[in-house]
């Protein structure tokens, strides 16, 4: 019998330590996913968006494995690459939840 992964991670999800450390990791985690979107919707492979970079292909593909941390220099030569603007938010925090140090 196999366990799909979305039920194994709501399973996982019950343990409150778990769920701390996954919730902490979302924005990198949507940071990486807006990558690959964004560069799958302009039609590019990584090789080319590469070439109108100059970003090494092997670091783009270690952003979307989120083997790597942009700086936002980074994020918006990606952006001008794929015809894209980069748009940083900063949003209310509804569950008033702190990062701790």
């Amino acid at each position: 019998m196999s366990v799909k992964f979305d039920d194994f991670l709501q399973e996982q999800l019950q343990d409150p330590e778990f769920k701390k450390e996954y919730e902490a990791l979302q924005p990198e985690h949507a940071i990486i996913q807006a990558i690959i979107d964004a560069r799958q919707q302009s039609g590019l492979t990584q090789k080319e968006l590469s070439e109108r970079t100059g970003i090494a292909q092997g670091d783009i593909s270690k952003l979307e494995r989120g083997n790597a941390n942009p700086s936002i220099r980074t994020l918006q030569r990606l952006a001008a690459g794929m015809g894209m603007k980069l748009r940083l938010e900063f949003l209310p925090d509804v569950g008033g939840a702190v990062l701790e140090r």
